[in-house]
């Protein structure tokens, strides 16, 4: 492997990491903390429910979104072409 590659590789893993990690805390920690954060209400709802409803489920989009951006950019920067 060539330093290019190498460095592609170790931002590939660092952002990889990273979204994980904010993954399992949305994924996880909110709801371990579902009784606490159902003091606030939004729209009638606690927001636990609404957490559980539909906010997890667009986190997660965001999340797959925010990774392909970034891909599509460290691999426009380091030369790195989709086959």
């Amino acid at each position: 492997m060539t330093a290019k590659s190498d460095i592609h590789w170790q931002k590939t893993r660092r952002l990889t990491f990273v979204l994980v990690v904010f993954w399992i805390f949305v994924n996880f920690g909110l709801t371990w903390f579902a009784r606490e954060i159902n003091d606030v209400t939004i729209l009638g709802f606690p927001l636990g429910f609404y957490m559980a409803a539909q906010g997890t489920l667009v986190i997660n989009l965001m999340i797959i979104w925010w990774y392909n951006r970034q891909m599509n950019t460290l691999d426009t920067k380091y030369g790195i072409e989709d086959d």
